[in-house]
């Protein structure tokens, strides 16, 4: 059994969606929006927001986008999400 201990944002996301016009032009149903269980990403207008700081660094959005449109990286050595075992 895990714990959640803390969670270290780093200012750099680790999360990049690679070109903005594909969500635009290609993803009518914004996919990413609904597979994050993190609710990272949200569509503003014309572009696709993501808000990497609440992630739960799952990794669904690594296979989640149909068009590989998404970038994950892990995060920063030091940063991300911290457990401790029970």
């Amino acid at each position: 059994m895990r714990f959640l201990l803390a969670v270290k944002c780093d200012t750099k996301s680790h999360l990049t969606v690679l070109d903005h016009d594909v969500c635009m032009t290609q993803c009518p149903d914004k996919l990413c929006i609904v597979f994050c269980p993190a609710e990272v990403y949200k569509w503003e207008g014309t572009r696709m927001q993501v808000g990497f700081e609440g992630r739960h660094e799952c990794g669904s959005c690594r296979i989640g986008c149909p068009h590989e449109n998404i970038k994950w990286e892990y995060p920063k050595g030091g940063h991300g999400i911290v457990f401790r075992l029970a």
